[in-house]
């Protein structure tokens, strides 16, 4: 166990150890560190030890040797990073010439020649700074702020009281924040780079955010980024009342440092030249914040009691002149387990280099408004030569005040040596300014305009008549540069917000130093964990010409569908959109509204303002009250004059709807028997207010049951108030006994027609049967007649067989006749046959 002997008394529990009367062994380790042994416990005192603060300023415990080699290993690294940079500053200075700030007086080629710069790099700067600073730092505030996870009423609430909160610290308490920002962007543009240090000021007591120019902030070479850099170090200028007031304060140590020395870089010589100023000396002190890794003696880090060799993130501020060590602080959270680097700086970005360092202005057109600037003088040299033209006289030649140029009117006494005038005087044949010079330069100007994205748009690319897409993709085309640079100071913004977000949250009182707008003035600090705080700038947008044509867009396509979007809505953004307060008053929110009596909603319908029914009302009254005066006479003869009757009427049936909806519901809840789940308000939507699924399931079921029987009980009331209504019209009356007697009528008539059906069918009964009898003795005489022709047929047929059989014996006796005579014929010989 270690202790700090100046912030704890004595351990306890000595005396009890005396009086046993133990051995006690004490061990002095040196004049600062104590070792106290008694009995089996130990006692180690040991200096910065356990009991420091962990914010406190370590080099107060340092001995001057440690101090003293910290400084001039940190120093050495200094002169290294500067080094480093020597070219990209040289680049700087360069182009901070161009700027045009102070007229250069020459003497070359003569005395008088023109001295004048071109106003391309300014220029482009200027439009820059302006339209950006527009877009950054509105009127009402640069912040605006974003719900975390689900929207819901409280977290809605919160972030509208967060987004006033941070734009009163920005705008009213932190009054150089606009100053600073402004600064910034001008420095951007030119440089490229442009840096914020974002911290709590114990002099102000408030946090602040402080701009700090390119060349203030040395890195290593090959660092890419704040975040990875091995070193960071923040040159700062303090007036010596100044630095004692942080020594009396106790940030710093207090040492005297002497008088500060007077030394002054190229950038901070050139830049006062350009203001005017007398760049020669400055008596403010120059000191060093380090944002730096190292592993500082006697606090090593540990871990499981054994050293690990791990450098830690230090803040180390050193006098340059002296190399006096000021403080030396811990730069990490104090329940940091994993001890990473905080943030204290943001880097903002023109255009995204090769290295840690960005492109500005003069990087990217600085050649073009150096070539710009000559031209530019060799034109206004030679209209000056062409206006008044010098030559060659004779030596005798004397002209009265030959010293002073002629006046106009005026004659001038000669004295000639010999001649005419023209012939002792020869001028020399100096021309006008060229035309291919001026046309160059302004090619070359164009260029750098086009280049560095701020050549204006020409009006003729665009009609009146265009679509807004048309419109909408001109834009983006011409401001596509721009637009990305936008992102880039807008992601920037980002991180500085969220910094200045911590710092206020945890600096400042749990109450509102005003009242806010909504909600509670207790939940300040609860209300920046549920929001997170982003620029009003519109990454996508980079001005506001280019949002307008975006709403204008929108609105058109809403045109067609009117019914699927919310209109109010997208007014109040376009309203917000054109920079215009109070959005939500000129277009009213129907979330924002109270409810009132059903004639003060007649009295809203009627003027055109919006109405919201609300679900404990009396939904049967509001909508007898509305119905009544749709119908009212003297109404409607006003609204059939009114132009916007149509409108109107369509606002009135879409409220009474909203009554029907809400009385519908009720009858749901009395056929239930019980109370439905709360209705969720749009964006409602947390863990609590989500029906789970099965309770979702059972509850529809439910619903429909008693959906069927409000429609059987709905049915059965519009039957009984129709029959009442019947009954009680003398004309319905008559018409129901009329209807009685042709009831009868037709009844008689059913009857007459039953009787006369029963008659035919006991006639048609008769004649199938007489039909039966008839077929039956047809039946009998076919099958007579069938018998008799079978007997005469097969006598016909024995017949037949027998007088087949008598020709067939007959053919065989002349068969066999005509068989013998053949044979006999063959037996007698031929009559040649005897003769030979």
């Amino acid at each position: 166990m270690a202790m700090d002997r100046a912030l704890y008394q004595a351990p306890q529990g000595l005396e009890a150890l005396t009086s046993q009367e133990p051995d006690i062994e004490i061990e002095i380790v040196d004049p600062e560190a104590v070792r106290i042994k008694a009995g089996g416990m130990e006692i180690e005192i040991e200096p910065g030890e356990g009991g420091d603060d962990f914010g406190a300023n370590l080099a107060e415990e340092m001995d001057e040797r440690q101090l003293a080699t910290l400084a001039s290993d940190l120093l050495e690294d200094y002169e290294a990073d500067i080094s480093s940079r020597k070219d990209w500053l040289d680049t700087y200075v360069k182009g901070l010439k161009l700027l045009g700030l102070k007229y250069e007086t020459r003497t070359e080629p003569w005395p008088g020649a023109c001295g004048v710069y071109h106003p391309l790099l300014m220029e482009s700067a200027v439009k820059f700074q302006s339209e950006t600073i527009m877009e950054t730092f509105p009127a009402t505030g640069p912040v605006r702020a974003r719900i975390i996870g689900k929207e819901t009423v409280a977290k809605r609430e919160a972030s509208i009281r967060v987004q006033e909160d941070m734009n009163y610290e920005l705008t009213e308490v932190m009054r150089e924040y606009r100053p600073e920002h402004e600064r910034l962007l001008i420095t951007l543009c030119l440089s490229g780079n442009a840096f914020k240090k974002i911290y709590f000021d114990p002099a102000l007591e408030r946090q602040t955010a402080v701009f700090i120019p390119p060349e203030d902030i040395i890195v290593p070479y090959g660092a890419m980024n704040l975040e990875s850099a091995e070193r960071v170090t923040h040159r700062m200028r303090k007036t010596k009342n100044e630095l004692r007031m942080l020594q009396v304060a106790g940030f710093y140590r207090d040492e005297d440092l002497g008088e500060p020395s007077l030394v002054m870089d190229d950038v901070e010589k050139q830049k006062a030249q350009e203001q005017g100023f007398s760049a020669t000396t400055d008596n403010r002190y120059q000191i060093l914040e380090m944002h730096v890794d190292i592993d500082l003696e006697g606090y090593e880090d540990e871990k499981d009691g054994e050293l690990t060799g791990i450098a830690l993130p230090y803040i180390v501020t050193i006098e340059k002149s002296t190399g006096t060590v000021l403080a030396v602080r811990r730069n990490w959270l104090e329940d940091d387990k994993l001890k990473l680097r905080r943030q204290h700086f943001v880097h903002y970005g023109y255009i995204p280099g090769f290295g840690f360092y960005y492109f500005g202005l003069i990087h990217l057109i600085g050649g073009h408004a150096n070539a710009a600037t000559s031209l530019l003088r060799q034109l206004v040299d030679a209209g000056t030569l062409s206006n008044l033209p010098g030559g060659l006289k004779a030596r005798g030649l004397r002209i009265k005040g030959d010293d002073t140029p002629i006046a106009p009117g005026e004659f001038r006494d000669v004295d000639l040596p010999s001649g005419a005038i023209r012939d002792n005087i020869l001028p020399l044949p100096y021309k006008e300014p060229s035309q291919t010079l001026s046309m160059l330069m302004d090619k070359i100007v164009e260029d750098g305009r086009r280049f560095a994205a701020v050549a204006d748009l020409k009006v003729s690319d665009m009609s009146a008549q265009s679509p807004v897409g048309t419109t909408l993709a001109i834009l983006e085309r011409v401001l596509k540069v721009m637009s990305a640079v936008q992102a880039r100071i807008h992601y920037t913004m980002k991180q500085e917000f969220k910094l200045l977000a911590e710092i206020i949250r945890d600096n400042t009182p749990e109450e509102y130093s005003y009242e806010p707008e909504v909600g509670s003035r207790r939940a300040k600090r609860a209300d920046y964990d549920l929001v997170d705080v982003i620029p009003v700038s519109d990454p996508n947008a980079s001005t506001m010409s280019q949002r307008v044509v975006q709403y204008q867009a929108v609105l058109q396509l809403s045109q067609t569908a009117p019914q699927i979007y919310d209109l109010p809505f997208l007014h109040r953004q376009m309203i917000e959109t054109l920079g215009m307060r109070n959005a939500s008053k000129i277009v009213p929110d129907k979330t924002d509204m109270k409810p009132v009596d059903p004639v003060s909603e007649n009295m809203n319908l009627m003027n055109g303002k919006p109405v919201k029914a609300f679900l404990y009302q009396d939904h049967e009254a509001h909508l007898g009250v509305h119905i009544a005066a749709m119908k009212d006479p003297k109404i409607a003869a006003m609204m059939g004059q009114n132009p916007q009757a149509q409108s109107i009427m369509a606002a009135a049936a879409a409220h009474i709807m909203e009554h029907t909806a809400f009385a519908y519901r009720k009858e749901i809840e009395k056929q239930l028997g019980a109370a439905l789940p709360p209705m969720m308000e749009e964006g409602d939507e947390t863990e609590e207010r989500v029906l789970p699924p099965e309770i979702e399931v059972q509850l529809s079921q439910l619903a429909a049951q008693a959906a069927m029987k409000l429609l059987q009980k709905n049915t059965a009331e519009a039957q009984q108030q129709q029959a009442a209504q019947q009954q009680q019209d003398p004309l319905i009356q008559m018409q129901q006994k009329e209807l009685q007697i042709k009831e009868q009528e037709v009844q008689q008539k059913g009857q007459l027609a039953q009787a006369e059906l029963q008659r035919k069918a006991t006639k048609d009964k008769m004649d199938a049967a007489a039909k039966a009898d008839d077929i039956r003795l047809r039946e009998d005489k076919l099958k007579g007649d069938q018998e008799l022709a079978g007997t005469k047929l097969g006598i016909e047929i024995q017949r037949d067989k027998e007088k087949s059989a008598a020709d067939q014996e007959a053919a065989g006796v002349r068969l066999g006749v005509d068989i013998a005579k053949s044979r006999a014929q063959m037996a007698q010989p031929p009559k040649g046959a005897n003769r030979q």
